[in-house]
Protein backbone atom coordinates (compact mmCIF):
# COMPACT_ATOMS: atom_id res chain seq x y z
CA UNK A 1 0.00 0.00 0.00
CA UNK A 2 1.61 3.19 -1.28
CA UNK A 3 2.33 6.08 1.45
CA UNK A 4 1.70 9.61 0.20
CA UNK A 5 3.21 12.59 2.58
CA UNK A 6 0.91 15.26 1.59
CA UNK A 7 3.17 18.05 3.80
CA UNK A 8 5.39 19.42 2.28
CA UNK A 9 7.94 19.93 5.39
CA UNK A 10 8.04 16.55 5.77
CA UNK A 11 8.77 15.19 2.30
CA UNK A 12 11.51 17.85 2.41
CA UNK A 13 13.19 16.06 6.01
CA UNK A 14 12.44 12.57 3.63
CA UNK A 15 14.18 14.13 1.12
CA UNK A 16 16.96 15.59 2.90
CA UNK A 17 17.57 11.93 4.87
CA UNK A 18 18.00 10.07 1.85
CA UNK A 19 20.11 11.89 0.38
CA UNK A 20 22.82 12.42 3.58
CA UNK A 21 22.45 8.24 3.83
CA UNK A 22 22.78 8.05 -0.12
CA UNK A 23 19.56 6.40 0.18
CA UNK A 24 15.87 6.27 -1.44
CA UNK A 25 13.45 8.18 0.08
CA UNK A 26 11.08 4.82 0.97
CA UNK A 27 14.49 3.38 2.59
CA UNK A 28 14.93 6.97 4.67
CA UNK A 29 11.26 6.51 5.71
CA UNK A 30 11.77 3.30 6.36
CA UNK A 31 15.09 3.57 8.70
CA UNK A 32 13.85 6.18 10.38
CA UNK A 33 10.44 4.44 11.19
CA UNK A 34 12.39 1.69 12.59
CA UNK A 35 14.73 3.71 14.29
CA UNK A 36 11.94 4.93 16.04
CA UNK A 37 10.54 2.04 16.97
CA UNK A 38 13.84 0.21 18.10
CA UNK A 39 14.17 3.43 20.25
CA UNK A 40 10.78 3.03 22.16
CA UNK A 41 10.97 -0.57 22.56
CA UNK A 42 14.52 0.53 24.42
CA UNK A 43 11.98 2.51 26.92
CA UNK A 44 9.83 -0.46 28.22
CA UNK A 45 11.71 -2.25 31.11
CA UNK A 46 14.27 -5.42 30.45
CA UNK A 47 12.34 -6.98 33.06
CA UNK A 48 9.02 -6.66 30.94
CA UNK A 49 10.63 -7.13 27.48
CA UNK A 50 12.15 -10.67 28.73
CA UNK A 51 8.64 -11.44 30.18
CA UNK A 52 7.28 -10.93 26.77
CA UNK A 53 10.22 -12.55 25.47
CA UNK A 54 9.42 -16.02 27.87
CA UNK A 55 5.71 -16.02 27.28
CA UNK A 56 6.44 -15.81 23.34
CA UNK A 57 8.95 -18.73 23.52
CA UNK A 58 8.41 -20.77 26.41
CA UNK A 59 11.19 -23.54 27.25
CA UNK A 60 9.75 -27.49 26.61
CA UNK A 61 8.75 -29.42 29.37
CA UNK A 62 11.32 -31.27 31.10
CA UNK A 63 11.99 -34.49 29.79
CA UNK A 64 12.71 -36.03 33.27
CA UNK A 65 16.53 -37.58 32.07
CA UNK A 66 19.28 -37.06 34.27
CA UNK A 67 22.29 -35.19 32.46
CA UNK A 68 25.54 -37.37 31.88
CA UNK A 69 27.97 -35.32 33.86
CA UNK A 70 30.94 -37.20 32.59
CA UNK A 71 30.24 -37.49 28.92
CA UNK A 72 30.04 -33.58 28.47
CA UNK A 73 33.17 -32.71 30.37
CA UNK A 74 34.81 -35.50 28.37
CA UNK A 75 33.32 -33.65 25.24
CA UNK A 76 34.58 -30.59 26.08
CA UNK A 77 37.89 -31.53 27.79
CA UNK A 78 37.20 -31.50 31.42
CA UNK A 79 38.40 -34.42 32.76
Amino acid sequence: MPLYIKDDATAALVDRLAKQRGITKQDAVRQAVQAELDRLRETIPLRERLEAFWREHPLPPATGQVTDKAFFDELSGDL
